[in-house]
């Protein structure tokens, strides 16, 4: 049984900078990919950014390549979500997500367990 907790949402202007974080608990010895999804209004829930159980691998949408960066500290159960030069579109609902493989996915209904959310605003 895993748990997440997202946050560090908020708002912020266009160009500015966010980080949200995701504390897991109850991983016991367990290992888990991770990733980060999003969902804006009226939009389907989205793929932004995964990584690997050893952090080894990552992935990222084209949408934000080159401007958000996952990591992750497995001592610390945490996966953070670094979100620089924010554009409108960026806007939604952000959930981090685990899956029961050291393998990153892209796929939203390959992952097992789904923090509640957090929101992202970014202003125009």
């Amino acid at each position: 049984q895993v748990q997440l907790a997202e946050s560090g949402g908020g708002l912020v202007q266009a160009g500015g900078s966010l980080r949200l974080s995701c504390q897991a608990s109850g991983r016991a010895s367990s290992s888990y990919a991770m990733g980060w999804f999003r969902q804006a209004p009226g939009k389907e829930r989205e793929f932004v950014a995964a990584i690997s159980w050893r952090g080894g691998s990552t992935y990222y949408a084209d949408s934000v390549k080159g401007r958000f960066t996952i990591s992750r500290d497995n001592a610390k159960n945490t996966v953070s979500l670094q979100m620089n030069s924010l554009k409108p579109e960026d806007t939604a609902v952000y959930y981090c997500a685990a899956r029961r493989t050291v393998d990153a996915s892209r796929s939203s209904a390959s992952y097992d367990y789904w923090g509640q959310g957090t929101q992202v605003t970014v202003s125009s």
